[in-house]
């Protein structure tokens, strides 16, 4: 089975179709090693940025693995493209009550686990966060700081989770910084989360975290229930 250019305008997910379809047909088995992202480009006519992003997307479910230095090879002949709509079409309640369980977590093992240069890092991050003010920059820079603390829990799992999950992470940020109605926690309640993780508390720092998250969840909550929704956003 060869791959074939996508349409013009294609998102990502055209992409992502042609590389499972490889996978699921037989064209790619198990153990093999994919063409590099540049000869995937050219023979889907598209931008090496979304060949990354498609091959991200896979190798976060595992069908692929992305070995430094060496190439991509498959793992898995799974189809995940139920899972990533899914996750895609997950409103920002949904996203929200899942941050808040991996928060909690990454929070109470990083203050268990972080090293100096974590505590370095985070601050950086932390600044970052602070410092962005347009709307998709905090979005970006409030995941990378999420994410961040996850890092430093140390827990290879939960720090492959995360990562699959940022990008609506950043997405669902974005879109608090730009309505009025639903309250994103502040620089002290993400202050907090550090502090607690540099004096090494698990339960301060796993508290800390809840805090950041829950105000914005309750507020979805009352969102949805005013609306009579109850579930996805349409």
């Amino acid at each position: 089975m060869a791959l074939s250019p996508v349409p013009g305008g294609s998102t990502v997910d055209a992409v992502l179709d042609q590389l499972q379809a490889q996978v699921s047909g037989g064209a790619w088995p198990v153990g093999r090693r994919i063409p590099a992202e540049l000869d995937l480009a050219a023979q889907l006519g598209v931008s090496r940025p979304a060949v990354r992003e498609a091959i991200r997307a896979l190798s976060h479910v595992g069908v692929l693995e992305v070995r430094r230095g060496d190439g991509t090879y498959v793992r898995s002949t799974a189809d995940p493209r139920p899972l990533l709509r899914r996750v895609s079409r997950a409103s920002a309640r949904d996203v929200f009550e899942v941050q808040l369980a991996y928060d909690v977590q990454a929070a109470r093992l990083a203050a268990r686990r972080r090293t100096a240069a974590d505590l370095a890092r985070l601050e950086g991050l932390l600044r970052a966060r602070d410092e962005a003010t347009e709307p998709d920059a905090f979005g970006a820079a409030d995941a990378r700081f999420h994410l961040g603390v996850a890092e430093a829990s140390r827990n290879p799992v939960l720090i492959e989770a995360m990562r699959f999950f940022i990008d609506r992470l950043h997405e669902s940020m974005r879109a608090i910084r730009l309505d009025r109605e639903v309250p994103e926690a502040g620089p002290a309640r993400h202050r907090a989360v550090l502090d607690a993780i540099a004096a090494g508390d698990p339960e301060a720092a796993a508290s800390a975290a809840a805090a950041v998250v829950e105000p914005t969840l309750a507020v979805l909550e009352s969102l949805l229930g005013a609306a009579g929704t109850p579930g996805e956003d349409a």
